[in-house]
C-alpha cells in the first residue's frame, strides 16, 4: 500500500492546470522551477514580469524574445 500513497503524492504535484502557473502553491512553484531548471527567485521574477502564463514565463527564461498569438 506504501507505493499507492507516493503514487498519489506525485499526482498531485503536477500542476492542474500546465498553462498557468500558481505562485502560491509552493508544490506547483517547485514543480515548475524543476520543468524550467531555474530557481525561485528567477520564476517569480519571470511571472512578475510577464504574468502566470506558462509559454510566456518560458520565453522569458529562455531569453527568447515574446512572442504572442
Amino acid at each position: 500500500m506504501g507505493d499507492l500513497n507516493a503514487m498519489a503524492y506525485v499526482f498531485e504535484t503536477v500542476p492542474a492546470d500546465r498553462g498557468l502557473i500558481d505562485m502560491d502553491d509552493p508544490r506547483e512553484v517547485n514543480w515548475w522551477r524543476k520543468r524550467f531548471g531555474c530557481s525561485e527567485e528567477q520564476l517569480r521574477r519571470a511571472v512578475s514580469k510577464v504574468g502566470n502564463s506558462a509559454a510566456m514565463v518560458e520565453q522569458v527564461l529562455d531569453g527568447k524574445d515574446i512572442v504572442t498569438v
